[in-house]
């Protein structure tokens, strides 16, 4: 089996924690690629309640909980390349970049900003791929 390393905030490491055993089976029905053939994301009962805490967690920034919620519905490619967080979020994100260019980030902000970087780049290459495979 491969090994991936990867590098996320220590609180959001802290939340995984608990799903740890569960990962690569989570990741893996993400992943499939024909949408249209993978069953509901099935998690186990136990840890509803984990789950439960991290979505409601006031640390998750909004632009995220959208794109989550967003994927849950199972897009078809259409949708993801024409997906738009909402302008609240990237209000938020205007803010953060205001005060970055400042230099008056909390470290909080700092991490917030640094999930909306990777949430960017991730949805950079989602949008990618959904438009290659519309244009096929």
């Amino acid at each position: 089996m491969a090994e991936i390393t990867i590098q996320i905030p220590d609180e959001l490491a802290h939340r995984l924690e608990p799903l740890r055993s569960q990962l690569p089976e989570l990741l893996s029905q993400l992943l499939d690629s024909d949408s249209s053939a993978v069953p509901p994301l099935t998690v186990p009962s136990e840890l509803h309640s984990t789950l439960a805490a991290t979505a409601n967690l006031p640390t998750i920034p909004q632009a995220y909980l959208e794109v989550l919620d967003f994927l849950m519905t199972r897009p078809t490619p259409q949708n993801i390349v024409a997906f738009k967080v909402s302008p609240a979020a990237q209000e938020r994100l205007r803010s953060l970049l205001d005060k970055n260019r400042e230099g008056s980030l909390t470290d909080a902000e700092v991490a917030e900003l640094d999930v909306y970087e990777q949430l960017e780049h991730l949805m950079i290459l989602m949008k990618a791929r959904a438009s290659a495979s519309v244009n096929q």
